[in-house]
């Protein structure tokens, strides 16, 4: 089954509250994609907008979270939780791809609050913990050679399936040198990518999904 999720608001602001759960019976597989880039827009002083998303997979079982990307707009204040519980025997594609400001505007993130957690267990134990934190000059803080060295882009991907190790040369001939792929187990792999644009970012993730997809990817995707 493939899902696509649609904000009908437009974009994140201060104060807006969304909540996403997901259950993937055993034996099943679930693609979910959003419609288009997820926008977080400026907020008003002392808000913050979140989005808090549960995906739970039994055995068997196989879940794809491929949301585009998000935007960050100057000004905005936005906390975000993924957490995925998995049973043993239960695969995953995660990605999570991040912008940060219109760069064909000139956009500058001078004032920018963004707090960002990813929890992976599987059989209630952790199996991957990623956390993320940026506020006031993000633009300036990136520019920074040894943080970002001006990128404007970043994906957080994770594959966890039998066949993991098997996929990582294979992936790592794909990335640039701004990207990284590793396993942390013999079947969960993790993959950090830069990039210094949109446009940059999506021309070394797309062949990275579509190789670990099975060369599949929802249609929003590619319009």
């Amino acid at each position: 089954m493939d899902v696509v999720l649609l904000n009908t608001a437009g974009g994140v602001t201060g104060g807006d509250c969304f909540s996403i759960t997901l259950n993937v019976a055993a034996g099943t597989t679930l693609t979910c994609t959003t419609q288009a880039f997820e926008r977080a827009y400026r907020a008003q002083p002392g808000e913050t907008g979140t989005i808090d998303t549960q995906l739970n997979i039994e055995a068997g079982a196989r879940i794809h979270w491929l949301p585009q990307e998000t935007i960050l707009f100057e000004g905005s204040a936005l906390r975000r939780r993924l957490r995925i519980d998995m049973a043993h025997g239960a695969s995953l594609l995660m990605v999570e791809p991040l912008i940060f400001g219109r760069a064909a505007m000139g956009e500058v993130l001078g004032d920018v609050s963004f707090n960002d957690r990813i929890e992976i267990y599987r059989d209630q134990k952790p199996l991957y913990l990623d956390a993320l934190n940026l506020s006031g000059d993000v633009t300036a803080h990136l520019n920074a050679p040894f943080v970002g060295d001006g990128a404007g882009a970043m994906a957080s991907l994770v594959y966890v399936a039998a066949d993991a190790e098997a996929h990582l040369d294979a992936i790592r001939a794909l990335l640039p040198e701004t990207a990284g792929a590793s396993l942390i187990r013999d079947d969960v792999l993790v993959l950090r990518l830069l990039a210094k644009d949109s446009f940059a970012l999506r021309q070394t993730l797309i062949p990275v999904l579509h190789h670990l997809n099975n060369d599949t990817l929802p249609r929003c995707w590619m319009i």
